[in-house]
C-alpha cells in the first residue's frame, strides 16, 4: 500500500510540474482544443492557464499521497477523496468527449492518471475498513464457555436454553444489514413449524442489547425465540464464523441477493457491530452441533426446514 501511494504521489507530482512547466506542450501532445473557442492566441492562453490550473490540483493530490503513504489505514480520508476524483473525472470525461466536446485522445491520459489507480485505492481502502474494526482479542472461546456466557433478554443463559431441547441457532450479520432483516423474515415466517416440531429458536446478534434485536424482529412478527447480544462475537468465534472477504461480501451473488432484499422491502439501517462478520445457523443441543450452516456469501439464507427435520 506505501509503494503505489509512493508511486502515485511522485506520479501526480511529476505530472503536475509538466503540466504547470509547458501546458502548451502538453495540450498539443493531447490535441485538447476547447469547445467553442478559437485557435487564436487567446483562446490558447486560457487554455493553457486553464490546463496550469489543473496540475496544480493534481501536484496538490500528489503531496497528500506522499502524506497517506506513511500510514494508509490512519489517513484512509486521502484515498478516498483521491478515489472519487479519479472516478468521477473518467465520467466527465466520458460525457465530454461523446459530445464531441473533448477528443478522444485525451483519454490516454485519463487511462494514467486516474484508470490504474483504481484497484490499488479501493484494496487501500478495504484494508482500512477492516482495521478500523479489527477482530477481538485473543483466540476462539469454546462452544461451552460461549453458552454459558451469553444470555437472552430473559436472562436465560443459551446453554439452559438448549440443553432444555434442540435450538436452532440464528447467528446474524448486524441488524442495520438489509440481508439480517431477510434472515429474521424468513425465520419468523418458519418459527410455528420449528416450534411444532419441538424445538426452541435463539437469535444472536452483534447489537449491545438484546431488546435492540428483539425489537427489529418484531417488526417481522418473529416473537418465539430468544434474543441474544454478541457485542464481542464469542459464538461466532467459537462456531468459527469468519470474516468475509471482498467477493463475499460484495461480489455479484451478493449484489444480486441485496436486490431481491430491497424489493422485497427490508431496507438498509445504522452498522450495529462488525460489518465484515459473516451469518450462520445451527442445531444445538446439550453443548453439541448437531447440524451447522455457514454462509459462503452475505446474502445466503439457511434452510431452516433441513435444520429443524426430526433428529434420527
Amino acid at each position: 500500500m506505501r509503494a503505489w501511494l509512493l508511486a502515485a504521489g511522485s506520479y501526480n507530482l511529476a505530472w503536475g510540474a509538466i503540466a504547470v512547466s509547458v501546458p502548451h506542450w502538453m495540450l498539443g501532445v493531447l490535441r485538447v482544443v476547447p469547445a467553442g473557442a478559437d485557435t487564436g492566441l487567446e483562446g490558447a492562453t486560457v487554455a493553457a492557464q486553464l490546463w496550469a490550473c489543473i496540475g496544480m490540483i493534481v501536484g496538490v493530490y500528489g503531496v497528500g499521497y506522499l502524506v497517506a503513504s506513511r500510514d494508509p489505514a490512519r489517513h484512509w480520508p486521502i484515498v478516498l477523496v483521491g478515489l472519487l476524483g479519479k472516478v468521477l473525472g473518467p465520467t466527465g470525461f466520458l460525457i465530454a468527449a461523446v459530445r464531441d466536446q473533448l477528443p478522444w485522445s485525451m483519454g490516454f491520459t485519463i487511462l494514467t492518471n486516474d484508470v490504474v489507480w483504481w484497484a490499488p485505492f479501493c484494496m487501500i481502502l478495504w484494508h482500512a475498513a477492516r482495521a478500523a474494526q479489527p477482530a477481538p482479542p485473543g483466540g476462539a472461546p469454546s462452544l461451552d464457555h460461549a453458552l454459558g456466557q451469553l444470555r437472552d433478554q430473559n436472562g436465560r443463559a443459551l446453554a439452559n436454553i438448549t440443553d432444555e431441547r434442540p435450538t436452532v441457532v440464528l447467528l446474524l450479520r448486524h441488524t442495520g444489514c438489509t440481508f439480517c432483516r431477510e434472515s429474521l423474515a424468513l425465520a419468523a415466517a418458519r418459527q410455528t413449524d420449528v416450534a411444532n416440531a419441538g424445538y426452541s429458536m435463539a437469535v444472536v446478534g452483534m447489537s449491545p442489547h438484546p431488546d435492540a434485536l428483539a425489537l427489529v424482529a418484531s417488526r417481522y412478527g418473529f416473537h418465539n425465540a430468544s434474543f441474544i447480544a454478541d457485542p464481542d462475537r464469542m459464538l461466532y468465534r467459537a462456531l468459527e464464523l469468519r470474516r468475509g472477504s471482498f467477493l463475499e461480501l460484495f461480489g455479484p451473488r451478493v449484489w444480486m441477493g441485496g436486490l431481491r432484499a430491497l424489493l422485497r422491502g427490508h431496507g438498509i439501517g445504522m452498522l450495529q457491530g462488525d460489518g465484515f462478520q459473516m451469518p450462520g445457523a445451527f442445531l444445538i443441543h446439550r453443548g453439541r452441533v448437531v447440524r451447522s450452516f455457514r454462509a459462503e456469501t452475505a446474502s445466503d439464507q439457511p434452510d431452516l426446514s433441513e435444520l429443524a427435520c426430526p433428529l434420527t
